[in-house]
């Protein structure tokens, strides 16, 4: 196991951690997408059903137990427990757009056609874009609580990490899975403004944060209707502004893998 793979899970950890806690001390799940931690769930139970059929390590076994346990932990809290706090109305991203095409996909482009791989690729390919959902919702609501963005960071470093852990068993090990590099350079790339927006706004716990553009494309709008299409009209980031106002301002302003668990790895997920 390399440093980078290990900081990797770590960051990982710590991303599921840190929402756990916010959830459970705030008493509620405000600003959280239940959508985005569905989709999570999904990847973690179809890229770990190897978990019953194969060993690798303690440290693997352990690791693939404590994601799938904490990402239903989550969907229960948000779901369940704490229903009444969660803003459905926001949390309105059409997530039929993400789940077809990534079938497709992973029933088109595997490594073998045989069920196992079929189910590891489509996690692979839902990861990349499962966090769609909750930036829709900053986007949408146009600002996240200081702890919901700490969430966002460490995921999105967990990712970056894993870049370089790729590059690292390349180049040590012989190893290379194109179909987890381009997924994760997918879901690193998504992350982009996120981080930017992270340094450049600071991380003052006392202060809320105005969330990220969705990457183009995400996005689509009718010339005709003006309406998105993963939600209703008031769903656009200028929602409620005055439509003369915003053409004005904009006018004046100046433009601005993961490795095979089928292949015997030590990869965690």
């Amino acid at each position: 196991m390399n440093i980078f793979r290990l900081t990797g899970d770590l960051s990982h950890l710590a991303a599921i951690i840190i929402l756990l806690l916010k959830i459970w001390k705030t008493r509620s799940c405000a600003g959280i997408s239940g959508k985005s931690q569905i989709l999570f769930a999904l990847v973690f139970t179809t890229r770990y059903l190897d978990l019953f059929s194969s060993f690798i390590s303690l440290y693997n076994t352990v690791m693939k137990v404590i994601y799938i346990m904490c990402a239903y932990a989550t969907v229960y809290l948000i779901y369940g427990k704490f229903k009444a706090t969660y803003d459905g109305n926001h949390d309105t991203f059409r997530v039929e757009f993400l789940l077809i095409p990534v079938v497709l996909l992973a029933v088109l482009i595997n490594h073998a056609f045989a069920p196992m791989e079929i189910l590891w690729t489509f996690s692979i390919y839902l990861e990349s874009v499962a966090i769609l959902p909750q930036l829709f919702m900053i986007s949408k609501t146009g600002e996240a609580e200081t702890i919901t963005t700490h969430y966002l960071f460490f995921l999105g470093l967990y990712r970056t990490l894993y870049l370089f852990n790729w590059i690292w068993r390349f180049y040590f090990e012989g190893f290379f899975d194109l179909i987890a590099v381009v997924a994760g350079l997918v879901q690193t790339i998504l992350y982009c403004d996120f981080f930017y927006l992270y340094i450049t706004k600071g991380t003052n716990s006392n202060t809320r944060w105005t969330g990220p553009t969705i990457p183009m494309g995400v996005v689509q709008v009718e010339q005709s209707g003006a309406s998105d299409v993963y939600g209703s009209e008031e769903g656009r980031h200028n929602e409620g502004g005055n439509s003369q106002a915003a053409k004005h301002t904009q006018e004046s302003s100046p433009p601005e893998a993961e490795s095979h668990p089928c292949r015997g790895s030590q990869r965690t997920n």
